[in-house]
């Protein structure tokens, strides 16, 4: 699963993040980016059917890698995977659930803003780590300061990532893929208006395939 992530990920390497409390419509929204061209989806534990939207997406849906974002404890950590989760992201670094995901080789993405998270999650033995959030934590600059002292850390930057500047961001060699919530706006997946969906997540495809 790993390689198959990576090589996902190296050819659209965008993640969008669905947080529908529908089952149905999340797995409507996720056909949908997959028609658009992404294939890697994040369902972010936000609400409290969160995580049966995800089981549904790995029922009913063929193709796709879906992970589990905004995964908070190690508790939350062992039920999303047992649901089937496929790799699992945090917003910060917590010690055990990286150890638990490194004994269980599932990718793992905690959040990191500063230098010292990173050598954290570096001594732990992560290699990838999510940026966030990416707008307020000092954007390109700082990663650009992190990649040079960290040259074999890779790095997901999330929040406030758009269409606007998602090039930017994927011009920088450390950068992995970028996650975002802008290609599932939620007035879109609430009017049914997947078409919407497919657009954005086709226009992310043509941005990062221009910038890499």
């Amino acid at each position: 699963m790993r390689d198959e992530l990576t090589s996902r990920l190296s050819a659209a390497p965008v993640v969008p993040l669905i947080g529908e409390n529908d089952a149905g419509r999340a797995v409507k929204t996720a056909e949908a980016l997959a028609g658009g061209g992404l294939s890697v989806i994040e369902v972010v534990m936000r609400s409290s059917d969160a995580q049966k939207g995800m089981e549904a997406i790995l029922a009913e849906t063929e193709g796709l890698i879906v992970g589990a974002g905004t995964v908070l404890t190690l508790d939350q950590a062992k039920s999303v995977r047992a649901s089937g989760a496929q790799f699992i992201v945090s917003p910060g670094l917590v010690d055990e659930i990286a150890e638990y995901c490194l004994a269980e080789d599932i990718p793992f993405y905690p959040g990191t803003m500063t230098a010292g998270e990173v050598q954290r999650a570096y001594a732990l033995g992560l290699r990838e780590v999510k940026f966030f959030p990416a707008s307020l934590a000092g954007g390109v600059p700082m990663l650009k300061a992190f990649s040079s002292v960290f040259r074999e850390m890779r790095f997901m930057p999330t929040g406030g990532v758009s269409a606007g500047n998602l090039a930017e961001f994927l011009a920088l060699p450390s950068v992995l893929a970028c996650g975002g919530s802008w290609l599932t706006p939620n007035e879109a997946v609430a009017a049914g208006d997947y078409s919407q969906i497919t657009t954005l997540a086709s226009e992310a495809v043509s941005i990062a395939q221009a910038a890499r």
